[in-house]
């Protein structure tokens, strides 16, 4: 899937490149063609009047994206284009990977031109960039595309701060060997990734330290997940919640942090069938269980000092002779009584039961959930944002800022109790349709009914979870997206380790 690639970091300075002979250079350039103060000095054997002709005969001129490579001696130097604006350390790793090619060795000059030092977080940050942008799914080519990375990879790291960017360096391989997790399970097909078959993958989950529980469907039955089991009761795969926790906090009575996600393995809408058109990518409507699964490996694997438990749904909603028709009534963990009207609104009824079960069991901090719940979200808003609900205000903020300082992008949405009324049933409790428009917002509201006064957010990631456009840390069809940001949101609330 991904090359093995190693980091290591050392000064910024012409002596430890002389011990690297063959590794290329990546550097960064402004669009005024400077490069930063420890750059010139690292390269100080570089004919500069040559690279201004290079740059002018080819056209580089250090926009965003643009790149040049020259040749010293035997040393190849790329230069990597950075715009005039304060690009992100993480897409500058990004640009870098893609820049370096298919070099086995490379050197990273963490510098940048106008007096910007990039600090040890930020240089960490970077190599996290290169990092994410090295990904690749190819377990089911039997003919690989060609070129090929090498096996084997290192990358150097030259900064002014060698062991402190070690350090948050550590930090970030946690969080991307979650990205990198969630991505894999996002790109798996239908008839691999069954519900089953991801129950059985958490157990990476388990040599982190994480405790796996696996509730099956007689156990789910007797508990009273039935609105959950009534999207899978057509499929001939046995539907599963995986309850996962993370003791981190010291204090094993501590409110863990709840993060829940929607796993629906395949989603063919069931009886009430999609259109064939893009059916193909239902196999990515578990990418918030997928972001989940991601999360808590990286918070095991980073050792983060809070409590968390994530709780995740994997089912598979299929037409059937036992498939759940338009026009059941079931009842839900919490009691109340959904009417279905529509079985395509399946994701809905998976987080109804998820999300009472993890308030009234584990009495969480708050609560932040996860799904591709809706076309309409993206209708509104885009691929690029996850829509975000919210009952509580503090909460949102926060995620927003985890949003700003991530890149993983989030946009606040109304609700309201017009789209309760959208939701009225007449012979149940509840009835899982949404309204003509602001589908979405409807969809929040009904899964809102099931939260009850926890700081709670809902995010609809239709959007960013799969088949976005490549961007300079994401070339794979699942994104990944998530991990991230509820990782930094974590951190946030880590004082003693907070972010710099």
């Amino acid at each position: 899937m991904t090359a093995t690639l190693t980091f290591s970091f050392s000064p910024l300075s012409p002596s430890d490149l002389a011990k690297q002979p063959e590794a290329t250079v990546v550097a960064f350039v402004g669009e005024d063609l400077k490069v930063g103060a420890g750059t010139a000095e690292l390269l100080a054997g570089l004919d500069w009047q040559l690279f201004a002709r290079a740059a002018s005969d080819s056209g580089f001129r250090g926009k965003t994206d643009d790149t040049m490579t020259l040749f010293a001696g035997h040393r190849r130097i790329v230069f990597v284009g950075m715009g005039t604006g304060r690009a992100a350390p993480i897409d500058l790793g990004g640009r870098a990977a893609t820049a370096a090619g298919y070099a086995a060795k490379i050197a990273i000059a963490a510098d940048l031109p106008g007096s910007v030092d990039l600090s040890p977080q930020a240089t960490a940050e970077l190599a996290l960039g290169f990092r994410l942008a090295s990904y690749r799914f190819n377990t089911y080519r039997t003919r690989k595309p060609e070129p090929q990375l090498p096996a084997e990879r290192h990358v150097s790291v030259l900064t002014s701060s060698p062991e402190e960017a070690q350090i948050a360096h550590a930090r970030e391989t946690a969080i991307a060997e979650g990205v990198e997790l969630a991505r894999s399970l996002i790109n798996e097909p239908a008839n691999v990734l069954t519900p089953s078959e991801f129950a059985r993958r958490l157990q990476i989950l388990d040599g982190a330290g994480v405790e796996v529980q696996i509730l099956g469907e007689a156990e789910l039955e007797h508990m009273g997940f039935r609105a959950l089991l009534g999207v899978g009761q057509g499929s001939s795969e046995e539907s599963h919640v995986a309850i996962l926790r993370w003791q981190g906090a010291g204090d094993p009575d501590a409110p863990p942090l709840g993060f829940i996600g929607k796993g629906v393995c395949f989603d063919s809408g069931g009886i009430s069938i999609k259109s064939a058109n893009d059916m193909a990518e239902m196999k990515g409507d578990m990418a918030g269980a997928a972001c989940v699964t991601g999360l808590m490996l990286g918070l095991a694997r980073r050792k983060a000092p809070v409590n968390a438990v994530g709780a995740i749904g994997l089912v598979e909603n299929m037409p059937g002779g036992k498939a759940q028709r338009p026009g059941d009534i079931v009842r839900s963990l919490s009691g109340q009584t959904i009417e279905i009207i529509d079985t395509d609104y399946e994701g809905r009824l998976v987080l109804a039961d998820l999300l009472w079960h993890v308030q009234s069991t584990f009495q969480p901090r708050f609560m932040i959930d996860l799904a591709t719940l809706t076309h309409d979200i993206v209708t509104g808003i885009g691929r690029e944002r996850a829509g975000m609900f919210s009952n509580n205000d503090e909460l949102a903020a926060s995620l927003e800022n985890a949003s700003s300082a991530t890149g993983e992008l989030v946009w606040r949405m109304p609700m309201g109790p017009n789209f309760d009324e959208e939701m009225d049933s007449k012979i149940a409790d509840v009835r899982n349709i949404d309204s003509p428009s602001g589908g979405a917002c409807t969809a929040a509201n009904f899964i809102q009914r099931f939260v009850n006064s926890v700081p709670w957010v809902h995010l609809d990631i239709a959007g960013p979870a799969y088949d976005l456009p490549k961007s300079a840390i994401s070339p794979s069809w699942g994104t990944g997206w998530g991990v991230r940001l509820l990782d930094r949101l974590t951190r946030d609330l880590e004082p003693q380790h907070r972010v710099r």
